[in-house]
């Protein structure tokens, strides 16, 4: 049996370039899953919300955009768990970073807006 270096600092058995990338995609992929879970949790509860406190415009429009930042999410969320299923995934694009984070500030600034 030949142990080889691979160019990542690691070790790997017999003269095969694959690396093991262990469970961290996984883990990655399963921390996407709980995010875009409680993503819909506070959209549920926004319309739940609006629905309780008389539907006014202000808050129809907030559980619309709501709505919107959920469905933005979603879709970075869906790209990333989709990419993360191959042995050496690519890291998240700036622009799907920048969609995510926008959809969550996004959802708070909603959440106040739903407030008043």
């Amino acid at each position: 049996m030949t142990v080889v270096r691979d160019g990542s600092g690691g070790r790997s058995e017999g003269g095969g370039g694959e690396r093991d990338p262990g469970l961290q995609p996984e883990r990655t992929r399963l921390a996407w899953r709980r995010t875009t879970l409680s993503a819909t949790v506070v959209a549920l509860l926004a319309g739940r919300q609006a629905l309780h406190s008389g539907a006014t415009p202000a808050a129809l429009v907030a559980v619309a955009l709501t709505a919107v930042a959920w469905l933005g999410f979603l879709a970075v969320a869906h790209r990333r768990v989709q990419r993360l299923g191959v042995a050496r995934p690519e890291p998240l694009a700036p622009r799907g970073a920048l969609t995510a984070a926008l959809c969550t500030v996004a959802f708070a600034v909603f959440a106040v807006a739903m407030l008043f």
